[in-house]
């Protein structure tokens, strides 16, 4: 069969999705991937796994009536030239665009992947209280007819069941994006103090402030301690500035890494892996990673996040939006460091029997029938 793959950027597709391309194309299928216009860093990676990329109109972030209305008819024109068998989207704009250009088209299989719910389902006010009512109607439209919703947590399934975007027969729970345990293996922790490491975009959601803050705390008491942060600065209208990133180096708080298209040397050098996001996750691919390298993990007891810690077991969930909280279980790990290696031991476990991702995806192939040796009954609730 065809297949189109559609995200909001070139380089989730081999990172977070290139096995699941992988495996569609080892099974026979003819495979199209679909990014922004002008997102061609990573086409040729993309091509080596035998998928043809192919680009849309797409900005990332915002709404702006023309520019949206651009996808759409950008999707609608290449699903007409291509005509698939099967359509799946990801991330907000391609699980929209995308299916209601699939039905358009008349598309078979439209799909659809949640990886989480952001900007438009967080505290609804003033102009985010019109974004959200507009993304509301168009989830409804777009996934009332689709054959299957992944979703990447359980909170995000009871959200789009209680909305009435989808019901409950064709709505998918997977265990995240899974984590590919031969790229991502497991290592010893460094020795000496503990380094904790965060990796996320700079925006606020991610815990950046409260991490800065258990940071100083800490950093008073036990001077050694080490606090790096990792990931790129945004654009988000919650966006930390890139002054306040380079005060933080200037006192000495944390130490700022920059970006990366290849996190694992960096995980593998941290003691703790940290992320006190108040975001509307799915499931978060760099704490799937950090278990696969063995870290323990600090998250927050909210959806998609903590979905990946066993509390006490493999790491510590804390409370969001609270600083204090972070603050005492990342001292833990100064006082107890004894504590480092044992849930790091536990974290892997966790990332082979649960978050593997070929078992995240030979659970998706099945339910868009393009694998059909285990076809699992829909509606169960969870598929891997």
């Amino acid at each position: 069969m065809k297949i189109v793959v559609a995200g909001n950027i070139g380089q989730s597709l081999v990172n977070f999705r290139g096995p699941l391309l992988r495996s569609m194309v080892e099974l026979g299928h003819d495979v199209v991937a679909v990014a922004p216009d002008g997102d061609t860093a990573y086409a040729q990676e993309v091509e080596a796994l035998g998928v043809r990329y192919r680009t849309v109109p797409l900005q990332r972030a915002g709404v702006g009536l023309v520019a949206d209305l651009r996808t759409l008819l950008g999707f609608w024109r290449l699903l007409g030239e291509e005509r698939p068998d099967v359509f799946l989207g990801y991330t907000i704009k391609p699980v929209i665009y995308g299916n209601l250009a699939a039905q358009l088209r008349g598309v078979p299989v439209r799909s659809a992947l949640i990886t989480g719910l952001g900007y438009a389902f967080g505290e609804r006010r003033g102009l985010q209280r019109t974004v959200g009512w507009l993304v509301d109607t168009l989830y409804r439209l777009a996934l009332g007819r689709a054959r299957v919703v992944f979703f990447q947590n359980p909170d995000d399934r009871a959200e789009f069941l209680r909305r009435g975007f989808v019901d409950e027969a064709r709505a998918a729970l997977v265990a995240g994006s899974g984590v590919d345990l031969t790229r991502f293996v497991s290592s010893p922790p460094p020795p000496g103090p503990p380094v904790f490491l965060l990796i996320a975009r700079l925006i606020r959601e991610k815990g950046i402030d409260q991490y800065v803050a258990a940071a100083r705390a800490i950093k008073a008491r036990h001077p050694e301690a080490r606090f790096q942060l990792l990931g790129p600065l945004d654009q988000n209208p919650s966006a930390v500035a890139p002054a306040e990133v380079e005060a933080w180096q200037r006192e000495g708080v944390v130490e700022y890494l920059g970006e990366t298209s290849d996190v694992r040397p960096y995980l593998e050098r941290a003691s703790v892996f940290v992320l006190p996001s108040y975001y509307r996750e799915g499931t978060p691919r760099t704490a799937l990673e950090a278990l696969a390298t063995g870290r323990p993990v600090v998250t927050t007891d909210a959806p998609g996040c903590r979905e990946t810690v066993v509390d006490g077991v493999n790491g510590f969930l804390v409370e969001p939006r609270s600083a204090a909280a972070l603050e005492a279980a990342l001292e833990r790990f100064v006082r107890e460091p004894e504590l480092i290696a044992r849930m790091g031991a536990a974290s892997l476990e966790l990332a082979r029997t649960k978050y593997d991702v070929r078992l995240v995806n030979r659970a998706m192939l099945a339910h868009l029938g393009l694998d059909r040796r285990t076809v699992p009954a829909l509606g169960s609730g969870s598929f891997t």
